[in-house]
């Protein structure tokens, strides 16, 4: 019997198997992962594979070969045990993070975040800023390296997927010891509260275009006005955009100089957007919901009706009232439109009519253009939304915005000889066939309705409010 045998067989005989070695060595590593949060790195783990492999050829080699990968084996623990102490002290580390509260649908909202080390070791690791679902972070992380007293910024942008409110719990930090073999994760708290509102770059592109008479270029065209809309106001000296028509001869030639007459619009008019946040509108095109459409749509008509010296209110319920924003003007009242809707998503519920209008019914009892944007499934939801419009004609001016759904129009309008194609378009045909006759029926009640694909929503809605304040309709 060699060496290297009698060896392993005093080892046996004290219970000393290979397994209980692995498992000794392995107990501190658990020990530490589970209670200190470090683990080893990559470098690490290469060092130990090293040992490894040095270890397999002992059956094949001289009987002294086993003290080659011992003394690597002990060399390397050594030398980890070290390395291990350098790690440095997180609770000399401070760290900030500095962004706005607000942020635009699908933009790019910058966020810093301030290391300072007071650890009296230099820092390396990684920094990487908490994610919420809905929020893409770039970079992912970022590298630091950081001396003792210094301070380091590092720059981070969130691009949000969708609206809301989010929450910022952590900030996370990955220590590496001098020698990269160890990392420790630390998670630092840092709340902060992120708010996405809609992208409202259109209401910016109508202000100017507005202001340069260039409104056609989004589609929106120039109602006539039926009859005399506006009350004379005032005579005021004439400006080079002023309509001809409305120059004063009379005090023009008492004055010798240009005079016009300025009219006022009758502001007493009022809009109230009903916007359904149930099941019929939680389906997608191009990444937004059919919510998010009627939600931008109806953020440009308030800013338009707003501008018009209108009032302006919204509702937003699925089966229950979420929320509910009196009408008022003003160019603030805005504001006050974008963050009662902001935090709204479509729900799978079904939609509670009668709970809305009988809201509606108790806080808005003067006559009003009710705007109600939803969506047609079926004969029960269609039965629904006929009964409840109908029953405001009179007292109010009820206006329906139903979103086309482009797969059933795709089918309908791309028949193919293929029998599973076609009984899918003449489906499809038969659906938009019935959706025809809700539409035909609700207008024959006294509804005004609109039937739009969702990214087409916003002009036809902007005109059809431009179209009843010149027909005087309210």
């Amino acid at each position: 019997m060699n060496t290297a045998q009698q060896a392993s067989f005093s080892l046996l005989q004290w219970g000393i198997t290979p397994w209980t070695v692995l498992a000794l060595a392995l107990l501190p590593l658990l020990l530490l992962m589970r209670f200190q949060r470090t683990y080893p790195t990559m470098r690490c783990v290469y060092l130990c594979a090293f040992v490894f492999a040095l270890s397999l050829p002992i059956a094949w080699m001289p009987d002294w070969w086993w003290m080659i990968p011992a003394t690597v084996g002990a060399v390397t623990a050594l030398v980890a045990a070290i390395d291990l102490v350098t790690l440095p002290p997180v609770a000399g580390i401070e760290i900030v993070r500095t962004m706005l509260r607000v942020a635009s649908l699908a933009s790019r909202h910058p966020v810093q975040i301030a290391v300072l080390n007071r650890s009296g070791r230099t820092i390396r690791g990684r920094v990487t800023d908490d994610c919420p679902d809905g929020l893409e972070l770039t970079p992912a992380e970022r590298e630091l390296v950081l001396p003792t007293g210094k301070r380091a910024t590092l720059d981070f942008s969130f691009r949000p997927q969708r609206r809301g409110a989010y929450s910022l719990e952590y900030v996370y930090l990955a220590l590496r010891s001098r020698l990269g073999l160890w990392q420790q994760m630390h998670r630092l708290q840092n709340p902060a509260e992120l708010h996405v509102y809609p992208d409202i770059k259109q209401i910016g592109e109508y202000a100017l275009l507005a202001r340069t008479n260039r409104l056609s270029q989004i589609g929106v065209r120039r109602t006539r006005k039926v009859g005399q809309d506006n009350n004379f106001e005032r005579l005021r000296d004439y400006q080079r955009d002023d309509n001809y028509r409305h120059i004063d001869w009379r005090t023009t030639a008492r004055r010798q100089k240009l005079t016009v007459r300025q009219f006022q619009t009758d502001q007493s008019q009022r809009v109230i957007f009903l916007l359904d946040c149930g099941r019929m509108m939680t389906n997608q095109f191009e990444g937004l919901s059919l919510l998010d459409y009627a939600f931008n749509a109806s953020l440009m008509l308030s800013y338009v009706a707003l501008d018009q010296g209108d009032s302006v209110g919204m509702l937003c319920f699925s089966d229950r009232v979420h929320t509910y924003v009196p009408p008022a003007g003003g160019r603030r009242h805005m504001n006050r439109l974008l963050h009662a809707g902001f935090n709204q998503f479509p729900q799978l519920v079904q939609s509670r009519y009668d709970e809305a209008f009988l809201y509606l019914s108790r806080h808005c009892r003067r006559r009003s253009l009710v705007v109600l944007v939803t969506n047609v499934i079926d004969q029960v939801n269609a039965d629904q939304i006929y009964n409840y419009m109908h029953n405001l004609v009179g007292c109010h001016l009820p206006l329906v915005v139903l979103m086309r759904d482009h797969r059933v129009f795709q089918a309908a309008d791309h028949p193919y000889p293929d029998p599973a194609v076609l009984y899918r378009s003449a489906a499809a045909a038969q659906i938009l066939l019935w959706r025809h006759q809700v539409i035909r029926r609700m207008e024959s009640s006294g509804t005004l309705t609109l039937d739009v694909f969702p990214e087409e929503m916003t002009s036809p809605l902007v005109n059809r409010y431009l179209d009843i304040k010149a027909r005087h309709l309210l």
